[in-house]
């Protein structure tokens, strides 16, 4: 993973010139909402009575401030210090209550009382003490970070710890549909990447097996993405002639299940 988090760090300042991570982000933002109507229902008055979010790889915040008006709050997190840096830049320059309801936080969570969440009592005077108690939420998300994740069992045991008795996750990714999958990212950004996509039954058995209930994974949405014409055909900079692109349709999963 260290690979990958360097690699993210570096790219994080160009990161949002890609239109392909703005679309995508948009997608993934639309398949919860269709799966949590409620949370279109309370818009406008989800910073005080709605969800608590847990975003699990935010980057740069490109889902964080598209959901963030639908919830209460999200502590979003990521392992590359330079993503986290990209949305504290991009905080920092809102005059909106929005920033006030987005905690983001640098850290390889991989345990749900980890001191680097938030105490469980925001009044608490050792608020980073180790034993504090961590903060529960409604909803854990996550776009396109499954496939960088060696261990999925692993994560999903994290974020059942992290959720309250009724939470539930909403995690996209695009589906691993053969060999072809591979295309989705050039050889040039193989760096921290796991999985060439996500196999939607696998990953359902793996989410029922960290407890689990309601499981639901499917494709979500299709997006069309310009691809590699051969492996390492733009180690030189992707062609800026559209003619000398080839494309492909990437099924997107949500993988859903509620904790009991």
């Amino acid at each position: 993973m260290s690979a990958g988090n360097d690699r993210f760090s570096a790219q994080a300042a160009a990161w949002d010139r890609n239109p392909d991570v703005h679309r995508a982000s948009e997608s993934a933002l639309q398949a919860i909402l269709r799966a949590r109507p409620d949370l279109v229902e309370g818009k406008g008055t989800a910073s005080t009575s709605g969800l608590d979010v847990l975003e699990i790889g935010c980057g740069t915040g490109l889902l964080t401030l598209r959901l963030a008006p639908y919830v209460r709050s999200i502590v979003a997190v990521d392992a590359a210090q330079g993503m986290i840096d990209a949305l504290q830049h991009k905080l920092d320059g809102l005059n909106s209550d929005l920033k006030d309801q987005i905690s983001p936080v640098c850290v390889l969570l991989e345990d749900p009382e980890d001191p680097a969440l938030p105490p469980a009592d925001a009044t608490s005077t050792d608020a980073k003490a180790a034993k504090t108690p961590r903060r529960k939420f409604d909803l854990a998300i996550s776009h396109l970070v499954l496939h960088h994740i060696p261990d999925h069992p692993l994560l999903l045991k994290t974020l059942f710890g992290s959720l309250k008795s009724g939470g539930e996750l909403a995690l996209t990714d695009f589906e691993n549909f053969g060999p072809e999958a591979k295309r989705f990212h050039p050889r040039g950004k193989m760096d921290g990447v796991e999985f060439h996509g996500i196999e939607a039954k696998l990953f359902a058995e793996q989410v029922r097996a960290a407890g689990f209930v309601s499981v639901d994974v499917r494709p979500a949405w299709t997006m069309e993405k310009a691809v590699e014409r051969f492996p390492g055909d733009w180690d030189a900079g992707k062609p800026q002639d559209t003619s000398q692109l080839e494309t492909m349709s990437f099924p997107f999963l949500l993988c859903r299940g509620r904790k009991p």
